[in-house]
């Protein structure tokens, strides 16, 4: 078994008391105290992660925007210098290889971020599609990402003389500790926040300025523990989860992320047939509305004890305090719905709702 790569900022972590955990081939951190501790502080104060694991892929040449257009799902059309997008990449039936943000520089020059696992594939699927003057370059470990959530997030920025007044899914250069950042507003946490993008082997100092400046506002480390159980609040889908080759863009609930009056991109004649079509189940949230904690997995069930689908994600939701999840179930169960999860033989009961289940601040100005 190849050996774990290692953040930029491993030794920090392990200073903290980071507890590790392997993540697509990294070893990171899953949480420092409690995913609790850690969950609180992003939805009340600021936290800040270390997501050095997610992937690198830089694409530039002439064009390379309408490349890379008949490559994903989204419209890359729609957004303009200094703007992310997210989308997927999907196979030519239809189902998910990954989903991806994309950063536009330029016309000619874009940044894609995949999932850890997931980077290696959406390289050479790029590599073997791109034109002769197109080129894609491996970034994986050139980067060091962090990510910046909650409302106070601002405040230790500005601190530091870094940029935020941004909007939603733009971008911007910036300094901090002397090293040259890119300073994302994006995040998966439902809260306001920044994803830095920051030189790997300038991280430690960016890392160290970071926490002293946040120390005034309670900034508190957190761990890839809590980062699952906050974007499980949101709603939002995890690749291998809610999005996989077995489920497709529809049924995981992200036909927003695919720009259907495109005329060309990967799956594209396949997801526009099963639009006409139709799917049989979806991804929806659930809450319980009693004790239950829902894994993944485990059977959804109908008022007859029908199993009308299975759980994809399942945690303790520290907003809520109760059980929530994300499940696949028949298109027909909406929100609003009782129904059941089988959870080690007992049938606990749970609510269908819409997510988000937690109120998101992302887009706050």
């Amino acid at each position: 078994m190849p050996e774990l790569r290692k953040s930029p900022l491993h030794s920090r972590h392990e200073a903290l008391g980071a507890k590790f955990a392997e993540f697509g081939g990294w070893s990171m951190p899953l949480q420092y105290t409690s995913v609790v501790a850690e969950h609180k502080a992003v939805r009340s104060a600021v936290g800040i992660f270390d997501v050095s694991h997610l992937g690198g892929i830089r694409v530039v040449g002439p064009n390379a925007r309408g490349f890379l257009n008949t490559c994903f799902t989204n419209d890359l059309e729609k957004i303009g210098p200094g703007q992310a997008q997210y989308t997927l990449a999907c196979t030519r039936m239809g189902g998910v290889i990954d989903d991806i943000i994309v950063y536009l520089v330029r016309d000619d020059h874009l940044f894609c971020v995949p999932n850890a696992a997931n980077n290696a594939d959406i390289l050479q699927l790029l590599k073997s599609s791109a034109p002769a003057a197109i080129e894609v370059t491996n970034e994986h470990t050139v980067y060091a990402k962090v990510a910046v959530q909650g409302p106070q997030s601002d405040e230790v920025l500005a601190a530091l003389g870094a940029p935020v007044d941004h909007d939603y899914m733009k971008f911007r250069s910036g300094t901090i500790a002397g090293v040259d950042v890119t300073v994302c507003r994006t995040g998966y946490t439902g809260e306001r926040g920044y994803e830095l993008m920051i030189p790997a082997e300038d991280a430690g100092p960016v890392w160290d300025a970071l926490m002293d400046a946040g120390a005034a506002e309670g900034i508190t480390p957190c761990g890839l523990g809590a980062r699952d159980t906050l974007r499980t609040e949101m709603g939002y889908p995890l690749h291998g989860h809610e999005l996989s080759l077995d489920i497709d863009p529809i049924e995981g609930q992200c036909s927003w992320a695919v720009g259907w009056n495109k005329p060309e991109f990967w799956g594209s004649e396949a997801l526009k047939e099963r639009k006409a079509q139709g799917v049989e189940q979806r991804i929806r949230a659930l809450k319980s509305a009693g004790r239950g904690i829902p894994r993944p997995g485990m059977k959804v069930l109908n008022d007859a004890g029908e199993e009308i689908g299975f759980v994809t994600s399942g945690t303790f939701s520290p907003t809520l305090n109760v059980g929530i999840a994300l499940a696949m179930v028949d298109v027909d169960v909406l929100p609003g719905s009782a129904v059941k999860v089988d959870i080690r033989g007992r049938q606990e009961p749970f609510s269908v709702e819409k997510p988000p289940l937690v109120e998101p601040q992302v887009r706050q100005k």
